[in-house]
């Protein structure tokens, strides 16, 4: 396999909105990450970089749950959005980062991915870094809160107007959806996740074989797999002593060093194909710090480097 990959065209698309979460605030995601210099970091790395602006979406009404959905179209309306964007960025052979917004956005990000590897005949693989398992449903989710369910909507269980979004129902194969660092389930949500059956790396899971070991283990399901790689990043995977910035914290997530190590070996996979980075809040965060965070991470995801490049050990 190869180490890392070239240096290559990113395009970066932001989707400013909240309206799939329970907090006010990560519609500013977007501009935090353009404040904290993500585009100059990446082109200091070597990258050509494209910043297509935001897409246009619905305001957030703010509204009540309505048959176990919150502001369910709008929801649509940004996922079909953030879907074309996405794959019009795929087409012209660059690698999209959507800079959220909510978690629900995936859904929108995902599908567009998953229809450009069908057209390709790729397999397709998605790390999921994350707290949640998000995998609620209406008769599992306490909230009806959408950023709750993108994983089960992309595995075939939701709303028929967000799966109508993706190229096939499920959009994601079981085997092609990976979890890492789950720390907060539902409690019905709990049996849902184990009947679907994809491979989740808990906290407990990661505590007893170690952050590297994980990250062996998932980068090299994905490489047998081989085709894409898509990581969907929500920043409450992180412990919220690094990363106060989100709406949704957990505490007992990833440190520092922890992340920037899935980060890196993401690089050196060579596998990375298109990003999400989401439920970055800078209304609850202190001087852009989770956001400066991120962009450091996003830096190693992209081939920063302490000092010379590792030998990669996925095969």
């Amino acid at each position: 396999m190869n180490e890392g990959r070239e240096a290559q065209t990113i395009a970066l698309i932001g989707a400013p909105t909240d309206i799939g979460a329970a907090h006010r605030g990560s519609s500013m995601g977007p501009e935090a990450l353009r404040v904290a210099e993500i585009d100059l970091m990446l082109r200091r790395l070597g990258h050509e970089v494209i910043d297509l602006g935001n897409i246009a979406g619905p305001a957030n009404p703010n509204a009540q749950t309505v048959n176990g959905y919150r502001h369910l179209s709008e929801a649509v309306a940004w996922c079909q959005a953030l879907h074309d964007a996405v794959y019009a960025a795929l087409k012209a052979g660059d690698c999209p980062i959507m800079m959220g917004g909510d978690h629900a956005l995936a859904v929108g990000s995902i599908a567009a991915v998953a229809r450009h590897c069908a057209e390709q005949d790729t397999p397709l693989t998605v790390l999921w870094f994350d707290a949640h398992a998000d995998f609620n449903t209406p008769a599992t989710s306490p909230s009806g809160n959408i950023h709750g369910m993108p994983a089960a909507v992309l595995c075939g269980e939701g709303p028929s107007e967000l799966m109508a979004i993706g190229h096939a129902e499920p959009m994601l194969e079981t085997e092609g959806l990976i979890q890492v660092g789950i720390r907060s389930v539902d409690h019905v949500e709990k049996r849902a996740v184990v009947e679907n059956g994809h491979e989740v790396y808990d906290m407990r899971r990661i505590d007893e074989l170690g952050m590297r070991a994980v990250m062996e283990e998932a980068l090299n399901t994905a490489a047998r797999r081989g085709g894409h790689l898509h990581v969907s990043f929500d920043v409450d995977f992180l412990d919220p002593s690094i990363a106060p910035g989100v709406g949704t914290t957990v505490t007992g997530g990833p440190n520092y060093r922890e992340a920037q190590l899935c980060m890196e070996m993401v690089h050196d996979s060579g596998l990375l194909g298109s990003l999400d980075i989401v439920e970055l809040n800078p209304a609850l965060d202190y001087q852009n710090a989770t956001a400066l965070l991120m962009v450091e991470l996003v830096a190693s995801l992209f081939g920063e480097q302490i000092l010379s490049r590792h030998k990669s050990s996925f095969n």
